[in-house]
């Protein structure tokens, strides 16, 4: 049975998620501020977490960026403003998926089983780390090293790089990543790929890598490209 945390300071809204999330099967943990939050996210240990933007003490952004230095979990971001560039940093410092007040609780929840699924189908891969020339992405612990160095990825940023080195030389366009990693459900465009892409690309570049790299194909998307270093 899985575990649910649901953070907003709006009581009326955590209630009503509460029931609709019980009816689901979920065992539930309500916090009503962001370091409640972070509390409850040690003791309760969730497999998942909705959780609000716009909350005292500690606002959802920071919650998700303290919860992602060290954790994979799926985190839904709820807000009351639907600013393109606030889902965008939502989902740059790490959230799987964002939605919009007012809302459907029965949206929230479909959202929420499908990120579920998406981490259960990862998690089920029978290949679980990959190496090529001096890049090891490892999916069981969520970690990229180059030359033995850590590289520090969020999840979703990790997903991406896993998606391209397994597939080296082939282009996936924008769509093709967002549907995979983000799922068809998601209501998000394609400058949410782009900026994850960049993000990923100044990670990678702190860290010398000769034979390899991410490259842009023009007016397509991007793939993993085996460099050749023939003189």
């Amino acid at each position: 049975m899985s575990r649910i945390l649901i953070a907003d300071d709006n009581k009326q809204i955590t209630s009503i998620l509460e029931q609709y999330a019980k009816k689901e099967g979920y065992i539930t943990q309500v916090a009503y501020d962001g370091l409640s939050a972070l509390e409850l996210f040690q003791s309760f240990k969730p497999d998942i977490i909705l959780l609000d933007v716009m909350m005292p003490r500690m606002d959802g952004f920071e919650v998700c960026r303290e919860i992602r230095k060290h954790f994979s979990i799926p985190i839904i971001m709820i807000t009351a403003r639907g600013e393109d560039f606030e889902k965008i940093m939502g989902l740059d410092i790490g959230a799987d998926d964002y939605i919009v007040k007012p809302f459907s609780p029965g949206e929230v929840m479909a959202r929420a089983r499908a990120v579920l699924r998406r981490i259960s189908h990862t998690e089920n891969l029978t290949q679980q780390t990959f190496t090529y020339s001096n890049l090891v992405v490892n999916l069981e612990d969520y970690t990229a090293t180059i030359n033995d160095i850590s590289i520090p990825l969020t999840k979703k940023e990790l997903e991406i790089l896993w998606t391209l080195v397994t597939n080296k030389n082939k282009v996936f366009s924008r769509d093709n990543l967002l549907n995979s990693l983000w799922g068809y459900d998601y209501f998000g465009d394609s400058r949410t790929v782009d900026s994850h892409i960049k993000r990923l690309r100044a990670k990678l570049e702190t860290v010398q890598h000769d034979e390899w790299d991410i490259k842009t194909i023009w007016g397509v998307g991007y793939k993993f490209e085996e460099k050749n270093n023939e003189k």
